[in-house]
């Protein structure tokens, strides 16, 4: 009997476009190979507001887990580093509260463009933490 797949979430930013896009689409091509299917994905402005798309996924229920895809690159304050703390943060609580995986494929704080352009693979680690996940925690 075969397995059905696993039903995967990705809640991506739009905050540097130019960088989640290619992430995302390394996220879904990953996500096939494994044999799961991306079966919902919600765009929100940035890494800071992807709980409530999140939690919307996981209270909908349609989702075996959720994958966020984001960039924060370094600005000249620290901003960077409290929007992806308190984003991951967030993530944390949502996924222990529903009992489902939500990885972090959010790539910084600290770092420059050209370095997020070498993270773009931070999307299919976490495609991976989430598929691996869900099998492990049947």
């Amino acid at each position: 009997m075969a397995q059905k797949a696993i039903k995967l979430g990705f809640v991506v930013a739009e905050f540097n476009r130019d960088i989640t896009y290619m992430m995302e689409i390394e996220g879904r091509e990953h996500a096939a190979f494994l044999g799961a299917e991306v079966s919902e994905c919600i765009y929100v402005p940035g890494a800071y507001d992807m709980p409530l798309a999140i939690k919307k996924m996981l209270k909908d229920g349609n989702v075996d887990a959720v994958v966020t895809i984001g960039c924060v690159i370094e600005g000249s304050t620290q901003h960077d580093e409290i929007v992806v703390q308190h984003a991951a943060r967030k993530i944390i609580d949502l996924s222990l509260e529903f009992g489902k995986p939500v990885t972090l494929g959010i790539s910084g704080p600290g770092m420059t463009r050209l370095e997020a352009n070498d993270r773009i693979d931070y999307a299919k680690r976490a495609v991976e933490s989430a598929i691996k996940l869900v099998q492990r925690l049947k």
